[in-house]
């Protein structure tokens, strides 16, 4: 038995919260390492004990393993469980926790050194016996041998990185051409994010599900599955959307898929909690893509189907007990929805926020979880991964769980920054995904951000103008019951103007549009909630003033941050677009261009990293670079000029 008793959590944000609950639950003492800009992170706040690591930067805090180990010796913490990303796949950590005589709440260092290079990884499930794709698959990593074994594939190419996952490292390449680009950036992103550049090369499936099994194994031979998760709904190869069990998935399928999942643990003698991931074609056929050698982003919904509590099952099994079931115990009940809140703009290609959270509250009632690691007030910043919070719904049958799920993210609150919200609703409301028939390619082919993008609610455009002209004109955000104020102002959302002008009638407006009045009148105002009736009917609001003009409003549909502008300087001053700006907080990770070069419209200039994702800047216009006035490695702030381009005049 592998006996302890104070577990140290190695992770930040939800995950750590979920760990310390579910371990306290047990009657163990909990330990938080969090880094000088989590110090008021809910995870700090909930365990018994936390140390500070250092500064923000995760190379410099969480992926630094001899702090970790450091802070378990302080606190004398006998066991670590490291969550998933940072360290939760690295064989080094494992190995020097069992060296230190600390608990890795996880497989061993072999089985993470085997299964964390897919390279090495798929070589031993095609000597298992289990689906591969074809490809290439080889330790030579000559960029002139990659685009020719490229060719010899042919497209459509994923280009994958060896190590590492989470859609870092990963290209898909629909031209021959690009070939070469993609490894570059592949691997330029792969060194950044795990270390290492090392690729591998796999005939794409463009219509397939990414469909995956988790897996449990104890110290005791004994290894069994929990079904499959299907988790085809993606944004740059990222998931958004989990679900289980799989509406693509039969009996036949399923008892397949388990058996070469199992079949793939054993293959690594694995322990603990994993998960198999394969690619699921429309012939029913499916290939082995990767295993995590961790808990995933997306276990509460094997959970809820299964009522099983998987991180329970990781200290049970990390102390040494046998599993409490066997594959014949295993039930599954009812539909399970997962969906991953982020602070991104998904109508400005996916653009990661950063800011204040000014207001946090989180959805509740039958069939609803949320494993969240934000709260008011808290900072989102640019050096962590966008990921909010998790909302899981539970239904006895999938179309239950997806209303109950439409209804959970109406009640979200999260005011301050723009989230993907509407843009979930959106999915979950499409036929598409009704139906159960959305694959990896779903969000491209049926979810066109930049045409939602243009779409403006006329009934939450003229309740914002109705609280901004209150927040302008009276102290305390009343209204007057006298008197007539007739006001043109101009509203910015979504990188539009839109002209408004409001009458005030008594209590109510009558707000203007080029092609429609409508009518509103404030019901009510408490804490961050409007009441308000509008065409006859009374409806509810969440709002919050980031600024006297700067509006954050959240009608059920997703926030939507309204400015007015109608006597700004800046809305005066003509826009440069030839040059080029940070859109948000984030390192400099390369310059391509220098003063004196000639640039083309849509040319890529610079290369900008923010919350683990590497973003292509290009230029505005046509022109001549006269400064580049940011330098590599440089860490710069939002709106900051990086390389001024003088247009060309035409």
């Amino acid at each position: 038995m592998s006996a302890f008793s104070k577990v140290l959590i190695a992770n930040r944000g939800e995950i750590a919260v979920r760990v310390i609950r579910a371990a306290q639950a047990q009657g163990y003492q909990t330990v938080a390492v969090y880094s000088e800009a989590d110090r008021y992170a809910p995870h700090v706040e909930l365990a018994d004990e936390a140390v500070c690591i250092g500064p923000a930067p995760v190379s410099e805090s969480y992926l630094l393993s001899e702090k970790i180990l450091d802070a378990a010796r302080l606190t004398g913490a006998d066991a670590v469980h490291p969550g998933y990303g940072f360290l939760s796949e690295n064989a080094d950590f494992s190995q020097a926790c069992e060296t230190a005589g600390i608990v890795f709440i996880g497989p061993s260092a072999k089985a993470i050194d085997l299964m964390g290079n897919k390279r090495a990884a798929k070589d031993l499930m095609m000597d298992a016996k289990v689906p591969c794709l074809p490809g290439y698959n080889s330790s030579d990593q000559d960029e002139a041998l990659l685009i020719a074994e490229a060719q010899r594939i042919g497209v459509p190419l994923m280009v994958k990185a060896a190590a590492g996952g989470g859609g870092r490292g990963l290209r898909l390449v629909d031209h021959l051409d690009h070939v070469g680009a993609a490894i570059r950036t592949a691997r330029s992103e792969a060194e950044s994010a795990f270390g290492s550049g090392e690729l591998i090369l796999e005939r794409a499936v463009l219509n397939g599900r990414h469909v995956e099994i988790q897996v449990f194994a104890d110290q005791h031979g004994n290894v069994i599955h929990l079904g499959e998760r299907d988790c085809s709904v993606q944004r740059r190869h990222q998931k958004i959307i989990e679900e289980s069990p799989s509406p693509a998935v039969d009996g036949v399928i399923r008892e397949k898929m388990g058996q070469s999942a199992v079949a793939a643990a054993r293959a690594i003698d694995y322990v603990g909690a994993g998960t198999v991931e394969f690619l699921l074609d429309e012939d029913g056929e499916f290939y082995f893509l990767e295993m995590n050698t961790r808990l995933q982003v997306e276990h509460p919904v094997t959970e809820m189907v299964t009522g099983l509590d998987l991180v329970n099952l990781q200290l049970l099994v990390a102390a040494g007990s046998p599993l409490p079931l066997n594959q014949e115990a295993v039930r599954f009940q009812g539909h399970a929805i997962e969906v991953r809140l982020y602070a991104e703009d998904a109508y400005d290609n996916f653009m990661p926020q950063t800011g204040r959270m000014l207001s946090w509250r989180a959805p509740s009632g039958e069939g609803v979880r949320v494993d969240s690691g934000i709260q008011s007030g808290l900072e989102v910043s640019h050096y962590y991964d966008p990921m909010l919070a998790k909302i899981i719904t539970w239904g006895s049958h999938r179309d239950e769980a997806r209303r109950r799920m439409l209804r959970a993210l109406a009640q979200t609150e999260a005011l301050g920054l723009i989230t993907n919200k509407g843009f979930l609703m959106d999915i979950l409301k499409h036929p598409v995904f009704i139906s159960g028939e959305a694959t990896t390619q779903f969000i491209g082919r049926h979810i066109e951000p930049k045409e939602t993008q243009k779409k403006v609610s006329r009934k939450a455009l003229a309740l914002a103008a109705v609280l901004i002209s209150d927040q302008a004109n009276t102290a305390n955000r009343g209204w007057r019951s006298t008197g007539t104020l007739n006001w043109p102002i101009k509203l910015s959302c979504h990188d539009q103007d839109i002209a408004v002008n409001l009458v005030q009638k008594g209590t109510a407006y009558e707000v203007s549009f080029d092609d429609e009045t409508l009518s509103v009148q404030i019901e009510g105002l408490q804490g961050t909630t409007v009441s308000y009736l509008c065409g006859g009917v009374l409806r509810k609001a969440a709002y919050v003033f980031a600024e006297e003009d700067v509006l954050y409003l959240d009608d059920g549909e997703g926030t939507v941050c309204y400015q007015e502008v109608s006597l700004s300087k800046a809305a005066e001053e003509p826009e440069v677009p030839a040059d080029v700006l940070s859109p948000m907080n984030g390192k400099v990770v390369e310059i391509r261009v220098k003063a004196g070069d000639q640039v083309e419209k849509g040319q890529v200039v610079a290369i900008l990293e923010a919350m683990k994702i590497q973003h292509e800047l290009r230029a505005g216009k046509t022109g001549a670079v006269t400064q580049v006035l940011v330098q590599e490695g440089e860490q710069i702030a939002s709106k900051r000029l990086m390389v001024e381009v003088e247009e060309e005049a035409s």
